[in-house]
């Protein structure tokens, strides 16, 4: 396929998940799994649709955009790159294909300190665990005794919901006290283990641009419709102004997300540096969202200040999705340290 056919299916994409969303932002898993957005990554011959991280990116931002609640990020997202990173196997297999077919809903644990003795005992802790609570089963990522890493599947540990001030996100804190597991359960990575972070880092900054372009959309829809003094306060220099500060933050935030996911997506195939361009993307994007999402709350005005505007659902989300895995701080520390 050419660069035109990719744009015209993610066109495609999007208006078909933007369609799905308008009509309810919270999303049930079913939902999810019967548009086909679950089993995107999973490979044709175990009923899924064999396309890349550059689909996922276009429903994740579309997710954003809504600022829709559902189990995309930690059940699907994560857990689709963690699964296509494992040695085929009956029981690696058998997992995508459940998950793709909505037979089970299984949760990536990604992060932690988690760690799997002679005897098959996990043992670890993770904090912040998306959509953890309610799975079907977890995919623990864990190290042997040899100090290499291996994924451990395992239907029941102690989850424990974390509240945030973000309530269209759910996370928990996933712990194991030397829980025996069957051997056929220690799932092996097929080379070198994937840096999960990258896609966790770009997937939250793909939420984090669809909030801001949704954001803006209003505030500029907003301006033109909402008069004082007898015009429309579009027109005031200063409103002019903070909207073309929105536009140049989101246009530059889309441009960074933008190779980001293609680097992740070839994972550095074509020599891109992904961990730059993870870093970058992340750190900028997700601190000019809560930007942008603020500027929209005071130029709406009395009314951008109200339950019923829901902004406040976008800043909350905003302010969630900065500090989700590694905060501007943080990704700004890794850039600076390569120089």
């Amino acid at each position: 396929m050419t660069t035109t056919d990719f744009a015209e299916l993610h066109d495609d994409l999007r208006a078909v998940a933007a369609d799905v969303l308008d009509r309810d932002p919270v999303v049930d898993w079913s939902t999810v799994v019967d548009a086909g957005w679950v089993g995107l990554e999973v490979p044709e011959a175990l009923g899924g649709a064999g396309a890349s991280f550059a689909e996922v990116a276009v429903i994740c931002q579309e997710l954003g955009r809504a600022a829709a609640t559902s189990h995309y990020l930690g059940s699907a997202v994560l857990t689709m790159g963690l699964l296509n990173s494992l040695q085929d196997s009956e029981v690696r297999d058998g997992l995508l294909a459940d998950v793709a077919a909505g037979r089970a809903r299984v949760a990536a644990v990604i992060g932690g300190s988690f760690t799997l003795d002679t005897e098959r005992r996990l043992t670890g802790r993770a904090d912040f665990v998306p959509d953890a609570d309610g799975a079907d089963r977890l995919l623990v990522v864990a190290t042997d005794t040899s100090g290499a890493d291996v994924a451990v599947v395992v239907e029941t540990l102690s989850v424990t919901a974390q509240p945030v001030l973000d309530e269209t996100c759910h996370v928990a804190a996933v712990t194991a006290e030397r829980i025996e597991v069957a051997d056929a359960a220690v799932l092996r990575f097929a080379g070198s283990p994937p840096v999960l972070g990258h896609r966790a880092a770009v997937a939250v900054a793909c939420d984090s641009l669809g909030l801001a372009e949704a954001m803006l959309t209003a505030t500029v829809s907003y301006a033109q419709t909402r008069a004082q003094f007898g015009r429309p306060i579009g027109s005031f220099q200063a409103v002019k102004h903070a909207c073309a500060d929105m536009l140049v933050k989101v246009t530059v935030a889309r441009t960074l997300v933008r190779d980001a996911v293609h680097a992740v997506a070839t994972a550095g195939s074509d020599g891109s540096d992904v961990d730059a361009a993870v870093a970058m993307a992340k750190s900028y994007t997700c601190a000019a969202a809560v930007d942008v999402v603020g500027k929209a709350l005071q130029l709406h005005g009395g009314i951008g200040y109200t339950w019923e505007s829901g902004i406040h659902v976008y800043l909350k989300r905003a302010t969630f999705n900065r500090s989700l895995f590694g905060s501007p701080a943080a990704h700004r520390r890794r850039l600076a340290q390569r120089y």
